[in-house]
């Protein structure tokens, strides 16, 4: 049985950073890509980032410089890290198995909220 379980969110100041987790278990997470994707309030879906299974991740135009997808296969975990946070980044965030925006496992999020 696939489970996401996402961790590590919370409240910090803007230009603040935080790492969110996420640990994989029930599949082999060395041979899947892996997704995060926030939702902030009142709005859709957004693709942030996501790793191939050797560690080379993709960023959105937003993300890209200040995010910093990661895994370590070993231990079965994702993580993102995210420095320079803005008020905008505030969302519930997602890990998701696969890639392309086909993604057939989900966690159930964890909350970041970036306000002063």
């Amino acid at each position: 049985q696939v489970q996401l379980m996402e961790s590590g969110g919370g409240l910090v100041q803007p230009g603040g950073s935080l790492r969110v987790s996420c640990a994989a278990t029930g599949f082999t997470f060395s041979n899947h890509y892996m997704t995060w994707v926030r939702q902030a309030p009142g709005k859709g879906l957004e693709w942030v980032s996501e790793i191939n299974p050797g560690g080379g991740g993709t960023y959105n135009t937003d993300s890209k410089g200040r995010f910093t997808i990661s895994r370590d296969n070993a231990k079965n975990m994702l993580y993102l890290q995210m420095n320079s946070l803005k008020p905008e980044d505030t969302a519930l965030y997602y890990c998701a198995r696969g890639a392309n925006y086909y993604y057939d496992s989900w966690g159930q999020g964890t909350q970041v909220t970036v306000s002063s």
